[in-house]
């Protein structure tokens, strides 16, 4: 006994702190952002810096006015930022990013208190709000560029920073294949995969319209795959939510409809990345489980039914608001609890 000291708490300490998760996310994400500059050239770095830059700023300078501990150390704010920048379009001008990481910032994170205590993924919410603001800018989507042209082509799309790119880019704007699903099920059309439509293996690689950093499954999953390594991420959200969304493409669309729905849009890059947000799941094994199902069949009713072809980002964002009712009602066990057993009496009323 003369050898057992008696220390402070914590006497038990996580093997991941806040920064080095940020950091871990951060890493995942490069293969994204790597698929973004080939595709769409580099203008797209350019809308992902300063986004970044907007969130750091915008804490920080929240931080100051408030008399607070600077909190950007913790990288958060750069994972907002980067999540920001790749749910934008290649051709949004400059201000775009910057409006939507101040809001993301400013009024979803550090108005509710910060890391932890924002009630929903501010990265989803600022751009739900740009799609609401600038809905022409956030919804003008353009093929991916063609190297073969030349070096010159991975500027073209900084023609963009002022007004979007007017008429130039108009004349060069494409369908996403989830606009060609949403047409598809509008006109009562069918043989969805059939001659060039849509090719599964471009939405795999990334030879598609679409976000910047949403088209390539192949590096959302390449990310997503080491988050898993790195016991990041709860495996059962993006799981769940992929499965589910499957499960009702199949059964409002048909066969021809389950990779397109499944490769095509931001369902990869919310469900990896912004679904697993820490601050905004259950806090238990089912309530995980009822978030994910319910991301999966808002995203796919939105899809099918809704005005909009994508319905991730509100998706998730109304599940984040009902994560609070489902911690209510799924609780988990308090520790050292044990149900009581019942002990059935003999008919004489003797044990």
């Amino acid at each position: 006994m003369d050898k057992f000291f008696v220390s402070v708490s914590p006497h038990i300490t996580a093997k991941h702190t806040t920064k080095s998760i940020m950091l871990e996310v951060c890493i995942a994400l490069i293969p994204a952002v790597i698929a973004a500059i080939f595709f769409f050239g580099f203008y797209s770095i350019f809308i992902i810096a300063i986004s970044i830059a907007s969130t750091v700023f915008g804490e920080y300078i929240f931080n100051v006015i408030r008399k607070k501990e600077h909190t950007i150390k913790d990288c958060s704010a750069v994972v907002t930022g980067l999540l920001l920048g790749l749910n934008l379009p290649v051709t949004v001008p400059f201000y775009v990013p910057i409006v939507g990481g101040l809001f993301a910032i400013l009024v979803v994170k550090m108005l509710f208190g910060g890391i932890g205590r924002n009630f929903a993924n501010p990265a989803i919410t600022g751009r739900i709000f740009l799609v609401l603001a600038w809905a022409g800018v956030m919804t003008k989507f353009v093929p991916p560029i063609d190297w073969t042209k030349g070096f010159d082509e991975g500027f073209k799309f900084f023609s963009c920073i002022l007004n979007g790119g007017g008429s130039e880019i108009e004349a060069v704007t494409s369908a996403t294949p989830l606009g060609i699903i949403k047409g598809a099920l509008s006109s009562n059309v069918n043989g969805l995969l059939s001659g060039e439509n849509i090719s599964l293996l471009d939405m795999f690689l990334g030879r598609t319209g679409g976000t910047i950093g949403e088209t390539s499954a192949l590096a959302l999953l390449i990310g997503g795959l080491y988050l898993g390594i790195r016991k990041i991420i709860d495996w059962k959200i993006p799981v769940v939510y992929v499965a589910t969304v499957a499960l009702f493409a199949l059964i409002f669309g048909g066969v021809e409809y389950i990779l397109p729905s499944i490769l095509g849009g931001g369902l990869l890059l919310g469900a990896i990345f912004m679904a697993t947000d820490y601050a905004t799941n259950p806090n238990t094994p089912i309530g995980t489980i009822i978030f994910a199902f319910g991301c999966g069949f808002i995203t796919v009713s939105i899809r099918f039914f809704g005005g909009y072809p994508e319905g991730v980002s509100f998706a998730i964002l109304l599940m984040n608001v009902v994560t609070p009712l489902i911690d209510k009602y799924i609780k988990p066990p308090a520790f050292g609890f044990v149900k009581p057993v019942k002990v059935k009496k003999s008919k004489e009323g003797n044990l």
